[in-house]
């Protein structure tokens, strides 16, 4: 049987006037809302810091850079020009293969930390090639200015970002031709990785901008829609 109206309110089926019990109910109705309704989610932080990838990026460089500046690179060279040319045509292109690997792991968000792997072998990439430099620094004639490893390792920070001061030039064919294969190998892979890494980490801000944006939007909804509600049973 439903609720009927009487002279002094609306009666219930137990005989209970209605009106008594509405701030019992209104209190348990607003207790219901407050328990069903989850806490607004909070925006994530503007700033997270990866520190385990930072610490592996900073290894990674620190060994890359020990390794060349303690490696007896000279081992090859003119003495033994099959062997230096076969070994560095065997490790540019393992490092492409590895190059466009990771910019599809990239691209398709598989693997682990592909954009770590891809700055280490850039890296890596400049250091076969300043290696090779100074292996052909070596012989009289092939460059000018060139004389030690950090001279080497400048060269090819210069190539690679075609400044071209002039204080160290290539002056023989083969560095000629190293210097050219450099330059189309920084145009066709490392700036496909590099754009490939820029477009990563701008679409991962963007999302994490959009988040922010849409977590204060519905914090503000729920805190509005339970202020409405709060008027419409006060």
């Amino acid at each position: 049987m439903g609720d009927v109206w009487g002279p002094f309110g609306v009666f219930g089926p137990s005989g209970r006037s209605a009106r008594s019990e509405q701030p019992a109910g209104r209190v348990r109705r607003r207790c219901g809302r407050l328990s069903g309704m989850s806490a607004p989610p909070l925006p994530p932080a503007a700033t997270r810091i990866d520190v385990r990838a930072w610490l592996l990026l900073l290894g990674s460089f620190a060994l890359l850079m020990v390794a060349y500046f303690t490696l007896p690179l000279r081992y090859f060279g003119e003495h033994r020009p099959v062997l230096s040319w076969l070994v560095f045509a065997a490790v540019l292109m393992l490092l492409s293969g590895l190059l466009l690997a990771r910019i599809l792991d990239l691209l398709r968000g598989t693997g682990k930390r592909p954009g770590l792997w891809l700055v280490v072998l850039i890296c890596l990439s400049m250091n076969v090639f300043a290696g090779t430099y100074y292996v052909l620094a070596a012989s009289a004639g092939e460059f000018d200015g060139l004389n030690t490893r950090l001279d080497a390792l400048y060269f090819t920070i210069v190539t690679m970002a075609t400044v071209g001061y002039g204080d160290i030039t290539a002056v023989g064919q083969w560095p000629r031709l190293i210097v050219i294969l450099q330059i189309v190998y920084n145009f066709v892979f490392l700036a496909a990785a590099a754009g490939t890494l820029s477009q990563r980490v701008r679409s991962g801000l963007e999302s994490r901008i959009r988040e922010q944006g849409e977590g204060g939007r519905s914090g503000r909804g729920r805190r509005g829609h339970r202020g409405g509600h709060d008027d419409h049973d006060g």
